[in-house]
């Protein structure tokens, strides 16, 4: 029988449609409106994707998966979603759990690395609600789970799947490059752990898909005009021509679910930056609803809960 415990999933959020951008967008920018050229902008990247993502039809998925998986473990407990930016807010959520008589959480963003300004996010939209209903909720927050064994297991397979899709012509001359969203510069000066625990994860995938040779670049970073951490992937293409590679096989490992980052920065952008400089990318799949990022999921969990237990 389900008891009082859920999980609460959060994810960035997506909007439904072009005429939701400015408002999505506003919602980013912390209610600051953004200025209408920069709106355009956005739109038309949604519209070259077909107008919007599939990131809240996954997340539902992810949803849906894990309570079944949790059931069919004899762990039997509701699970929710929770957007940071876009509806189902994570506030709004968090209400329709206390109405539902939820009394002890364990909240896990679909995001492997920390950052304070990523993740920690997050956890501050979670506190935030906390306080404003009352405090009913015993929570367990998952800071990251960039090292959960099984999410290691889970990349490399998909390193070499992508491999194996190249002609030996193609591996002759190719790199692997890992690739996570870029954070303004200033986290560095906070000891903040996002671009570490990157590394660590990108390393450990690398080892356990055989590579014996990766590179590390950025993505996605904002439009604000302080530094970002780069090199950015764009850029960093030419660097990879300049010696001598032809193939590049690119690793969001800081994602995992289909979205505007994945399906225009890298599918729309990077795609063709590659092959004006007369290189091939492809890119490895996200792991989106598959049955193997739902037991990933469920580890974590399972791990998150023992902790408290004991």
């Amino acid at each position: 029988m389900v008891n009082d415990r859920a999980v609460l999933l959060m994810a960035y959020g997506t909007p439904g449609r072009l005429e939701d951008v400015a408002e999505y967008y506003t919602h980013i920018r912390g209610g600051r409106r953004p200025s209408d050229d920069a709106i355009a902008n956005l739109q038309e990247r949604y519209r070259a994707i077909g107008g919007t993502t599939p990131l809240g039809t996954i997340t539902e998925a992810v949803r849906a998966g894990l309570e079944r998986e949790l059931a069919s473990e004899g762990r039997a407990q509701r699970v929710y979603v929770g957007m940071k930016h876009w509806h189902p807010f994570i506030a709004e959520t968090m209400k329709a759990m206390r109405d539902d008589g939820i009394r002890q959480v364990t909240a896990v963003a679909l995001a492997p690395h920390y950052s304070r300004l990523s993740v920690g996010a997050y956890r501050h939209a979670v506190e935030e609600a906390q306080r404003e209903l009352g405090n009913p909720f015993d929570i367990t927050f998952i800071d990251r789970w960039h090292d959960e064994p099984s999410f290691i297991v889970m990349m490399a397979d998909r390193v070499r799947t992508a491999l194996a899709r190249l002609s030996p012509r193609q591996r002759s001359s190719c790199v692997v490059v890992f690739t996570a969203h870029s954070l303004p510069e200033r986290i560095r000066e906070w000891g903040d752990p996002y671009e570490r625990t990157l590394t660590e994860s990108s390393g450990a995938v690398a080892d356990a898909a055989g590579l014996i040779d990766w590179r590390f670049a950025w993505q996605s970073a904002g439009g604000s005009s302080e530094p970002w951490i780069g090199p950015d992937i764009l850029d960093y293409l030419e660097t990879l021509a300049g010696q001598g590679f032809k193939t590049v096989v690119q690793v969001p490992i800081g994602f995992v679910s289909d979205h505007l980052e994945i399906l225009y920065d890298i599918d729309v952008e990077a795609v063709q930056t590659a092959r004006v400089l007369g290189m091939h990318l492809i890119r490895t799949e996200l792991p989106n609803a598959s049955p193997e990022f739902i037991r990933v999921l469920s580890s974590v969990v399972a791990h998150a809960e023992r902790v408290v237990a004991e």
